[in-house]
């Protein structure tokens, strides 16, 4: 199977494909993994359809682990200038009980 591009389907709007291999890349996935990754459902999408002078422009954004591969592209996929962003998120802070001390001590 050639992974070549990712269909994004986009409520009453056309299906709009998007460069597999460079979101892999930019989740620094090998493309056979980030397939399997989001055939499982392992990697969330958000796809946003742009408004106003923004019209005809969608932003995809890739979730996984503790990165983001976001973009914009056209109705044909095409990416736009400087659109592809890579970003690392930061942890997600632990929860601690009401009553924790957050050094390991039972609270008294």
């Amino acid at each position: 199977m050639t992974l070549r591009t990712i269909p994004i389907a986009v409520a009453d709007a056309p299906e709009v494909e998007i460069d597999a291999a460079l979101v892999a890349r930019g989740l620094g996935l090998a493309p056979e993994a980030f397939r399997r990754l989001m055939d499982t459902h392992r990697i969330a999408v958000l796809c946003e359809r742009g408004t106003g002078v923004d019209a005809g422009l969608y932003r995809a954004s890739f979730y996984h682990g503790q990165r983001r591969v976001r973009l914009v592209v056209d109705r044909d996929g095409a990416l736009q200038p400087h659109s592809c962003e890579v970003t690392d998120l930061p942890r997600p802070m632990q929860r601690r009980g009401r009553h924790s001390h957050g050094d390991g001590r039972d609270p008294a």
